[in-house]
């Protein structure tokens, strides 16, 4: 669970390591001001699509330490190495194969009948180009 409190906090600490205002963060991430607002103030607490877009937006900013306060903003070399060895002591080692597994693209064996409809290639900043054959 998210400590609302806490969270506001980093969200400052963005806005000012940022140099921007809570409207800039805002039109940045594509929210309304109020919702920046009303979880600054700790009246609502993010949704992962909120959480997810910051982490996304900026690059400095790391998912655990967002959630978590764990490491530091920008992270150092050291935070980034208390936080793996922090991750290994909550999942062991094979345990972190079998909780990741599932997110890794299965192999699959080529059907030399099937032909390629398309190829479409998604970039960061939500563009996107079309390949037909």
């Amino acid at each position: 669970m998210v400590n609302s409190v806490e969270f506001a906090k980093r969200i400052e600490k963005i806005l000012s390591y940022y140099g921007i205002s809570a409207t800039a963060f805002a039109l940045a991430l594509d929210f309304n001001r109020s919702t920046i607002s009303h979880i600054i103030s700790g009246r609502n607490k993010p949704s992962l699509e909120f959480v997810m877009k910051v982490v996304h937006t900026y690059d400095e900013v790391e998912l655990y330490w967002l959630l978590n306060g764990k490491g530091s903003l920008p992270p150092t070399e050291t935070s980034t190495k208390n936080i793996s060895e922090e991750k290994n002591e909550i999942f062991p080692q094979k345990q972190q194969n079998e909780v990741l597994s599932p997110l890794r693209t299965p192999k699959t064996t080529p059907n030399t009948a099937a032909k390629i409809d398309r190829i479409v290639i998604f970039y960061k900043d939500g563009s996107f180009k079309e390949y037909l054959p």
